[in-house]
Formats: C-alpha cells, structure tokens, sequence
C-alpha cells in the first residue's frame, strides 16, 4: 500500500519542478487575497518566491503576493542579503519588505530566540499588509529534523508529528508548499532557472542542534532513516495523533460535568468515567484541563505523565484527598469527581504550610503536552 496519493511533484527527487506540478503544490494559496512569503535568500525560501510568482503569473487571477525579509542583526551580511532579496522581488514584480530585529540579543539560546523574534515581525507586517497567510519554505528535509530535533527532546504524539502544511500562528494561516519537496529539487530548480540565492553559515554551526542533526543525515539515510521516510513517519504520526484528538472530545463530552459551584474556571470530570477511559485519551483530558484553567504556562509532558501515574495509582476511590499543583492549576479527587481549577498562589519562599492541602512537591510546567 502506498504511503500516500501520488503527487507529480514528488516523482523524481532530482529534477527541477516543472510548470505542471505548481498548481499542486500551490493549491491553499487561492483561499487568500494576499499572501505574504518569508524569503531568507536561502535557496529554499528563493525559490518559495520565484515559484510562486512563476505560479502567480499563469492565472488569470489569484492570491497578491508580497514578500519579507528579516535581518535578525546577526551577521555583518544579513543587510546586503536582504537587499538582494529586494532586487530579485522587484525583478518578478513582487513588493518586498526587510524587516529587522532590533534590541539586545539573548546571550544563549539564540536561534530559539530569533525565530520567536522572526515569526513576530512577519505575523506583524503581514497583518499591516492585510494578509491573511504567511507562506514558508520548509522541505521535507526541515520536516525530517523536525521530526529527530523533538524525538531528541521526548516529544509526544502531536510534536512527532512535525510541521503541518496548513497550520495557524498569530492569527494568520500558515502555508507550507513545500513540505515533502526534497530541498535537492529546489536547489535543481534555481539552477535550471539560473536563478541566484545565499547560504547562511549558520547552518552549519555545529554549535547548534539542527546543524548537528543535518550532518548525521547521511549516515542515518544509510540505514534506511531518510528524509522520506521521516516524512513519512510524520504523516502517520499526525493521522493518528488526529484521531485520538477526536476520542478525546469524545470523552469529553461524555464524562465532563458541570462544577458544584458553577464557577467557569473550574473543570469538573466522572471520576470513575476518567479512571475508565484508556490511558492516552485520559491523559489528553487532564492536559486539556490544566491547560484550560492553569495559570503559569504549558506543563511540561513528562510532568503531566508522573501527575496522571499518581492519579491512577488514588482513583477511583482515594482513601485519602488527593490535591496537587501542576502549572498553576490545583487537581483534586475525590469519589465522585475530578476538579481542575486555578491554583492558589503560591509562596514566594519557605516550606509549603503544614495545613496546606497540597500534598507532594508543587511543580511548573515549561511545556505544552503537545510540543
């Protein structure tokens, strides 16, 4: 069976991309009246634009496009490259915009930090503009590090699945055409078009994780772990990942109730229905619920795992109350129900009071249980 429909642009993971594969692999963009693409000058951005334009310009109506780029401050080059950036827009006949990343520069964490600030800066010119989508270029080869790059950190189910095509962020529709395009066809592309483009040296600073990654991909590649079928991977990984969503709705539905004291911030479940429910879709229904009315941030899933482990081991008849603090949220059980409410602030120091209902170690989440 195969891994997926046939799409003509995939064929021949070499070659250039011909007229006849744009239509496909640009089909979201007409839901929009103005797009903006992000254009690094790299060639997979370059050639995110040239194609799109090439695309643009065989229609007899269509998405506006414009362009952006960002110059993070971080290289003596980045300036010149924008403006060559600019040439090349202007050339195709797409406005283009450079946009900079001013302010001090976190001294560790830096490509985190700059793709925040990136993802900013466009969102906030593409909403000047009255787009309604960012357009991006990443390429399977960015999907399959995704993939490793949240593998290496202990991602769940949702961060397994990497990047999708058609995401949100900021409001705005996120648009990735290229994402199982193999990044060699892009290069062949700009080639065969004659087409210039830069490459940021950065990405190959071994400092950094993704570099890192990327210089293991042969070796991985020689023992069947290519860029494909990491794609691949994530596909599979998104389609069920969808439907556990959906079971979790499901069993939302079914065994929320309404709070005792009708107080919206408070989620009220069956206790004996969610001890019932297989483990996965409980644990999504708790994550949800923190998520919901916590109040210090996303919880970390390895934390979330270790709260539920304890949940499981009290329910569904604890013979003692059973309260913890997870992310600003505070989850009791009791016979009947489980509640999820705001926590009570805590203490700025000192040991936790000897009347307090909290019982074991207050702990903060950083992350979401879907990253």
């Amino acid at each position: 069976m195969p891994d997926g429909p046939f799409d003509p642009q995939a064929a021949g993971p070499g070659g250039p991309l011909e007229d006849g594969a744009l239509d496909t692999l640009f089909a979201a963009f007409p839901r929009h009246h103005r797009i903006l693409i992000a254009v690094s000058g790299g060639p997979d951005s370059i050639a995110l634009l040239h194609l799109a334009a090439r695309w643009r310009a065989g229609r007899a109506d269509g998405p506006q496009l414009i362009a952006a780029t960002v110059d993070h401050g971080l290289r003596a080059e980045a300036a010149r490259e924008a403006e060559a950036v600019g040439a090349f827009a202007s050339n195709i006949g797409v406005p283009h915009h450079i946009l900079v990343w001013r302010g001090s520069k976190p001294a560790h964490g830096i490509q985190e930090a700059a793709r925040e600030a990136r993802y900013g800066l466009l969102a906030d010119a593409a909403r000047e503009a009255g787009a309604t989508a960012l357009a991006l270029a990443h390429t399977r080869d960015d999907q399959a590090e995704t993939v490793l790059f949240r593998l290496a950190r202990g991602s769940g189910f949702s961060g397994l699945s990497g990047m999708r095509g058609d995401a949100a962020r900021h409001g705005l529709a996120l648009l990735r055409p290229f994402l199982d395009t193999p990044k060699a066809r892009l290069v062949a592309t700009l080639e065969a078009a004659g087409v210039s483009f830069v490459r940021d040296p950065s990405n190959n600073d071994l400092r950094f994780a993704r570099p890192r990654l990327r210089a293991m991909a042969q070796a991985l590649a020689g023992e069947g772990l290519d860029a494909r079928r990491l794609a691949v991977l994530a596909r599979r990984i998104a389609r069920a990942d969808q439907a556990l969503e959906a079971a979790t709705d499901a069993a939302e539905a079914a065994i929320r109730r309404l709070g005792a004291e009708g107080r919206p911030d408070t989620v009220c479940l069956d206790a004996r229905a969610f001890a019932a429910l297989p483990d996965e879709i409980a644990l999504r229904l708790l994550g949800r619920a923190i998520h919901q009315v916590g109040t210090e941030g996303p919880v970390e899933l390895a934390k979330l795992e270790a709260l539920f482990e304890a949940l499981k081991a009290a329910a569904p008849a604890p013979s003692a109350p059973f309260r913890r603090t997870l992310a600003g949220a505070l989850v009791s059980l009791g016979r009947e129900a489980l509640h999820v409410s705001a926590a009570p602030p805590r203490r700025e120091s000192g040991p936790i009071a000897p009347n307090s209902p909290v019982v074991g170690p207050v702990v903060l989440g950083k992350k979401g249980p879907r990253s």
